[in-house]
């Protein structure tokens, strides 16, 4: 007789076994229908499964981030069935669930079209409406690899035969006809899936990854509880497309990417300038934080790397060099060891601490070709690393003054809306537990104090200590995760670092990991999409371009030109024989924020037009006004 635990705490009594079916039904009717799936002792099962002895159950519906991912991946096994419903002899693969979406992997000969997927889309509804039932078996290995070889899927088999034999395979039916190698769980019907889901796009994946292998056709849909969800998806892709980086960074003439050095990034000068801005702001909130300064080298031998222990944990991702002395080097993956360095040089006493050691630090890291993604995901970027050695006692006043600071920052660049996630201490890990206690209520102190919503990440701080990651929600709603702010009870010691404490004795201090924003190339790839290229004034690489009506106005732009110039205002000239109309527009593509148009009546009258982007209307204005709010407009936030 099983007793179901709820998640209120609340037991339910059967007098045999139970499955989710039973369980909701006693619950509610309303439960009853809109249950998808159940958790049983923390593992997510199919309402269908027999509980035999006392459980905590929870109950899983389309509330539920659980939930929403059951419902993609019923909805990727419906679109493999509705392919090969449609076109026999079509292979299929894999099909995982992914971020606000799924994909399934397809052998076929001939390409799909965007025709194709309408088809597939009509007849997954078509599969939706007739609402089949989803039936799950236990097969003995042998059988399974016989049965997919003998209807041709022989990506399956090769699946199979890759999995440890101990391993317990499952085969879901949906309905009498099609059936699929899977874990599960799945919905009691295809009903369930409803019918906001969209397919977005076909290309190309190698088999396994490997490009020795055939090249497959990967299908990608999304699908989301409601259709208002789905229409505000769709709505956000449509955005982003338009603010794509990559695209705007052209227009913008900010930046390329060349194949001959793969994830890395050709700066162009008003890319540069803009880099720079972004640094000059940085090192002016560090200084006034009482951050120093550091640089350390890029290429480090590798017993340092060994000492530290990221040659064991990240060696495959890093860039190497052998000399011809038989020296091993790699190219720094992370700043950590290096700054270590700084800190050893002399003898460190509490009176020193905390030391705050900040450094622009270049690192190098191994990403596979299919993962880079413009700015987001490169190989080579800049790190607005900080590193801050205290003791035990100073971890909460620090914990709380990287919190604060970092928030500063992201309200200073127009992000209001940001998450915490506290993750805490894993399974594995080094340091004594006393210490790990500090570590974690200094970190959920500065948390609680700053009075935003955060999440809990049980058990996914790294080996050395518990950590903060902050996620900023940008203009269409998408989070990005940015800063950090680590606490490490493990390199100081691996590397020999120690201060003088008070009682005379020598400690080793914690030191205190944190990027703000996490890399500076990725975070202008947040920027541009964030403003879609339209930056505020003071962080434009452009801000203003003086253009001129006819030749004969030419001297009065270039001494207003001049003037700006001499104040540090990033400003260009366009003196071509082009009309004016011509010019704004090319400009406003380039999202310069301020366009100066100056004719014969600005000249005589010592004024000056201003077009702002964005806006249809234009100003006349007296020229040193003019020049008096741009230099008002241009100073940094917060100074």
């Amino acid at each position: 007789m099983p007793n179901i635990q709820l998640l209120d705490g609340k037991k339910i009594p059967f007098s045999k076994s139970v499955d989710g079916f039973e369980i909701t039904k006693k619950i509610s009717s309303s439960l009853e229908k809109t249950a998808l799936v159940m958790e049983v002792n923390g593992i997510l099962k199919d309402l269908s499964f027999k509980i035999t002895t006392d459980s905590k159950v929870r109950i899983i519906t389309a509330k539920d981030k659980e939930g929403l991912e059951v419902i993609r991946h019923d909805a990727a096994h419906i679109m493999a069935m509705a392919v090969q419903e449609l076109y026999p002899g079509t292979q299929v693969t894999i099909g995982p669930v992914i971020e606000n979406g799924f994909f399934y992997d397809f052998s076929r000969k001939e390409p799909f079209t965007s025709d194709d997927l309408k088809k597939i889309e009509k007849k997954m509804s078509e599969i939706i409406d007739r609402n089949v039932k989803t039936r799950r078996e236990v097969w003995k290995r042998k059988e399974a690899i016989n049965h997919f070889k003998k209807i041709g899927e022989k990506y399956k088999a090769e699946i199979i035969e890759g999995i440890p034999e101990n391993e317990e395979l499952s085969v879901y039916h949906h309905g009498d006809s099609w059936l699929d190698l899977c874990r599960g769980p799945h919905l009691a019907s295809s009903g369930k899936i409803g019918k906001a889901f969209k397919l977005t796009k076909v290309s190309g994946a190698y088999w396994r990854g490997n490009s020795d292998n055939e090249m497959l056709q990967r299908i990608y849909g999304t699908c989301w509880s409601n259709k208002k969800d789905l229409d505000d998806y769709l709505h956000r892709l449509e955005e982003a497309e338009k603010r794509d980086h990559r695209k705007l960074g052209k227009e913008m003439d900010l930046f390329h990417f060349r194949e001959e050095s793969p994830g890395a990034v050709f700066w162009h000068n008003k890319g540069w300038i803009l880099f720079q801005r972004l640094i000059e702001y940085m090192r002016m909130k560090q200084r006034l934080a009482g951050y120093k300064e550091i640089n350390t080298p890029e290429i480090l031998d590798k017993t340092l790397w060994e000492q530290s222990g990221h040659w064991e944990k990240f060696g495959e991702n890093m860039f190497t060099s052998e000399t011809p002395d038989e020296k091993t080097f790699a190219i720094k993956p992370m700043n950590c060891p290096g700054c270590i360095q700084v800190f050893n040089q002399g003898l460190k006493s509490y009176r020193d601490l905390p030391l705050k050691l900040s450094e622009f630090g270049k690192v190098h890291r191994y990403e596979p070709s299919g993962a880079l993604h413009g700015l987001l995901r490169v190989r080579a970027f800049t790190q607005d690393d900080a590193h801050i050695f205290c003791t035990e006692d100073q971890i909460t006043d620090e914990c709380l003054s990287v919190t604060n600071l970092i928030l500063e920052i992201y309200k200073d660049l127009g992000f209001k809306n940001v998450l915490l996630q506290f993750s805490d201490r894993p399974e594995k890990r080094v340091g004594d537990d006393k210490i790990w206690d500090k570590a974690e209520a200094a970190l959920l102190k500065a948390i609680k104090q700053t009075k935003l919503k955060y999440e809990i990440n049980k058990g996914e701080g790294a080996f050395y200590g518990p950590k903060i990651d902050f996620v900023l929600r940008d203009a269409i709603g998408r989070d990005w995760q940015c800063g950090t702010l680590q606490v490490d009870l493990n390199l100081p010691s691996r590397l020999g670092a120690s201060y003088v404490a008070n009682d005379g004795t020598k400690k080793v201090p914690v030191m205190l990991h944190r990027a703000l924003f996490g890399s500076l190339e990725r975070f202008i790839g947040i920027l541009i999409e964030n403003y879609a290229g339209k930056l505020p004034f003071w962080l434009s690489p452009a801000q203003a371009v003086v253009c001129s009506i006819a030749e004969e106005n030419n001297n009065y732009v270039k001494k207003l030109f001049e003037d700006l110039f001499k104040e540090g205002i990033k400003c260009e000239v366009d003196l071509r024989n082009e009309k004016i109309n011509y010019k704004i527009r090319e400009h406003s593509l380039a999202k310069v924020p301020m366009i100066l148009v100056c004719g014969k009546k600005e000249v005589k009258d010592k004024t000056v037009t201003v077009r702002i982007l964005g806006s249809e209307k234009q100003e006349t204005i007296e020229r040193e006004k003019l020049i008096k709010n741009i230099l008002a407009a241009n100073k940094l936030p917060s100074k």
